[in-house]
């Protein structure tokens, strides 16, 4: 869903540029038919035990390794692409949302798995959120934002026990720490890390939830060998659920609300009903 460009290591100019094609391909990834804007909806299985789910047809069951659809000829559902009567077993969707096993007209039906629960998130092109969508509210970019940092890696991965959009407390893995100055305040933020190698931070700041998002992430580059990388918050994005209320998104580990204004990167949703 990030859409991450490259950054240029050369002329401002064209870091500026770069930033500037990275946010227009942000903002047409976030309104794509079934970007995070068409999201209306994730359904537990555990807390629908009757197999129905609101809004969507078909009898649906969790058991330990798959979730099973049963579904009549007047349900409409289609699976892999055709028409379907009678029962399919189902494993988590691990590819594009359009590429979703289960459809129901232009919706898609994505089963997926957390924390040993099954779920099924429904995209709608049609969703509101991406009818009323204007634009993501950034601020244009500066090179002052852009500093140094080093990363310091744990001895082993932790985890942390921390809030999520939807309510519920679980497990944060944090692989390390990620230091930077800002008007010559040395900040620390902690990280994870990513399958191929860069880093992912949970932040807040003396903005959030007054002229920016109340928290929100952010991506820097793979580390160098001597754990040097740029922080760049003219990239701070927007968490999914702040698009819709229906993602799963981690609250700040504590340590990681920074005491200053990160006046920078995309700070809220324009056109969100």
């Amino acid at each position: 869903m990030e859409g991450l460009i490259t950054m240029s290591t050369g002329h401002p100019a064209d870091a500026a540029q770069d930033w500037k094609h990275w946010h227009e391909q942000r903002t047409e990834t976030v309104s794509a038919p079934y970007g995070p804007l068409s999201l209306t909806g994730t359904h537990w299985l555990a807390d629908h035990p009757e197999g129905h789910l609101p809004g969507i047809p078909g009898h649906w069951a969790d058991t330990p390794d798959a979730v099973v659809l049963t579904t009549g000829s007047d349900d409409g559902l289609a699976v892999d692409g055709a028409p379907f009567t009678g029962e399919v077993r189902l494993g988590a969707d691990g590819g594009p949302v359009a590429d979703a096993r289960v459809a129901l007209g232009g919706r898609r039906l994505v089963v997926i798995r957390r924390e040993g629960l099954w779920a099924v998130r429904d995209f709608d092109p049609d969703a509101p959120a991406r009818r009323a969508f204007r634009s993501i509210d950034a601020t244009a970019y500066d090179e002052r934002w852009a500093v140094p940092g080093r990363f310091t890696p744990y001895d082993e991965d932790r985890t942390v026990t921390v809030g999520n959009a939807d309510g519920k407390e679980r497990g944060l893995g944090l692989g390390g720490e990620l230091s930077f100055r800002i008007g010559g305040v040395e900040h620390v933020l902690k990280v994870s890390i990513e399958a191929d190698g860069s880093l992912w931070a949970v932040f807040a700041d003396a903005t959030s939830g007054i002229s920016s998002y109340r928290f929100r992430f952010l991506r820097p580059a793979a580390p160098d060998a001597d754990g040097r990388t740029t922080v760049d918050f003219n990239r701070a994005l927007l968490p999914p659920c702040a698009f819709a209320d229906h993602f799963i998104c981690p609250f700040p580990p504590p340590g990681n609300t920074l005491p200053v204004d990160i006046a920078a990167g995309e700070r809220n949703l324009k056109g969100r009903p």
